[in-house]
């Protein structure tokens, strides 16, 4: 049970460490393809594989992705930068060896900001430093062996490093929520968790409010949102449980396992000076001017937080549909592109919004789709919503017609014209229908005019099914007041 920012007592403290995927087609220090699910080795150089004599040649791409990444989050990019060598053994890691940034990463104190229960945090960035992947091993395919693909060995990765500035394991997934969606819309990383594109390592410790930090446990490779909130929650459970029960939490490397939702232990904690690193004497440092990270800043998108409040004041909408509709660039640029079309004037955006969000979304996610699966063009909704300003078709009747959109792709005014759907607004038509009503409930006019008001519903309703569904509502409800 939490009390303001303590778990029964103990303060949470948490640090994250993301990898996430350069978005590139090529590695960082080869010309070997990234493409996702390619046999195994068949994405391989001889420098991926480590043979002798290979020497790396940096992808300036990946750097320029990096300073993109820098610049969107605030930091301070650097003009000179290091890469060096994190030693150790593994075989996956064929050279014995992985070529990240220590000592001068190119990326230094950024920033994102999170909004939790209203109120506006900021968690800080220590770091963001380039180093490359290594490759997989796999041990399920046999009993007696293990299996090692390098189709990943020297896949480019920034590790975006915050300070210990979360609280809770909902800051956390809300941290991680902000920056995938920062990474996507300036392209430097899709964030396709399942695929690995983004992986996250927690670390995770507890103690007393006014006394000195307690030992850190490290998650490692948690490679989904709801996962990253499990598996802090289970982590703080257990060191409060270890260190109530008189022990000690150890400094350690665990890992998440998802179908019993606990951590496991999996090796003691190493530190920096465990790995022996040092710059690596086959790359120069890199060099950056300013009139390149200036050019690349020119470059940069409209960011998410600057999107929404455009939308909030351009566009007249909430800061709630502004959320949902700027959490994915796809989804603003459909938005946009909708109102852009439109011939309703003013109105048109809170109602595009209003039929984005709660008849288009919900279609959707009840398909298991997205946006970029929507197979009939995004301007369908604003003529919908055109027809119903316009007060050709109903509220009601477009939700018919929006179904049938899906159905047939047609659009909408072609759906309202082969089904006859056309709203009737002419004022003659409508008072002789409410008269035939009135002359066919005199009883229930007579109960009306006495006091019971409540029947105005039913004689709207019998109006609307004399005319089929197609009255305008707002013309049968101001004839119908007149007539009563």
């Amino acid at each position: 049970m939490n009390e303001g920012n303590l778990v029964r007592g103990w303060e949470v403290v948490i640090g994250l460490e993301v990898h996430a995927q350069i978005s590139s087609n090529s590695k960082l220090f080869s010309d070997s393809s990234t493409e996702f699910g390619a046999d195994p080795n068949t994405h391989v150089s001889t420098y991926d594989a480590a043979f002798p004599g290979m020497l790396p040649v940096v992808n300036s791409f990946c750097l320029d992705q990096a300073v993109k990444t820098g610049i969107a989050i605030d930091g301070t990019i650097h003009n000179v930068s290091i890469f060096d060598r994190k030693n150790y053994f593994y075989p996956d890691l064929p050279a014995g060896y992985q070529i990240s940034q220590l000592y001068r990463p190119i990326v230094t104190e950024g920033k994102i900001a999170i909004n939790i229960n209203g109120i506006e945090k900021i968690i800080n960035i220590e770091r963001i430093h380039i180093e490359q992947d290594a490759g997989k091993s796999i041990h399920d395919l046999s009993s007696d062996y293990s299996y090692i693909d390098l189709n990943r060995s020297g896949i480019p990765l920034m590790e975006i490093v915050s300070k210990p500035d979360m609280r809770s394991s909902e800051e956390a997934m809300l941290y991680v929520k902000k920056l995938r969606m920062i990474l996507r819309y300036i392209g430097t990383c899709n964030c396709d968790m399942e695929k690995g594109n983004l992986r996250a390592d927690a670390n995770v410790s507890i103690h007393k409010p006014g006394t000195p930090l307690g030992k850190r446990a490290e998650i490692k490779n948690i490679n989904s949102i709801k996962f990253l909130g499990q598996a802090i929650d289970y982590e703080i459970e257990r060191q409060i449980g270890v260190v109530e029960g008189g022990g000690t939490v150890v400094q350690e490397t665990r890992l998440f396992d998802s179908s019993s939702g606990e951590t496991r232990s999996m090796r003691s904690k190493e530190d920096a000076e465990d790995y022996r690193y040092f710059p690596d004497p086959d790359l120069k440092p890199m060099i950056l001017t300013d009139e390149r990270i200036e050019k690349i800043r020119e470059s940069m998108p409209e960011l998410p937080d600057a999107k929404r409040t455009r939308f909030m004041k351009s566009y007249g909408i909430s800061e709630a549909d502004a959320n949902i509709l700027t959490e994915d660039t796809e989804i603003a640029q459909q938005f946009e592109k909708a109102v852009s079309f439109s011939k309703s004037g003013q109105n048109a955006p809170k109602l595009i919004a209003n039929w984005m969000i709660c008849e288009l979304f919900a279609v959707l996610n009840k398909e298991g789709q997205t946006i970029q699966d929507l197979q009939f063009p995004i301007e369908y909704i604003a003529e919908l919503v055109d027809m119903i300003v316009s007060g050709t078709i109903s509220g009601k009747i477009a939700k018919v017609v929006f179904s049938k959109m899906f159905e047939t792709l047609n659009s909408p005014s072609k759906i309202v014209s082969n089904m006859g759907l056309t709203q009737i607004s002419d004022e003659t038509i409508i008072k002789e229908t409410i008269l035939k009503v009135l002359a066919g409930h005199k009883d229930k006019v007579e109960e009306y005019r006495s006091g019971k008001h409540k029947l105005f519903g039913f004689f709207v309703g019998i109006t609307m099914k004399e005319l089929q569904g197609k009255g305008n509502p707002d013309m049968i409800n101001k004839i119908l007041k007149q007539l009563l």
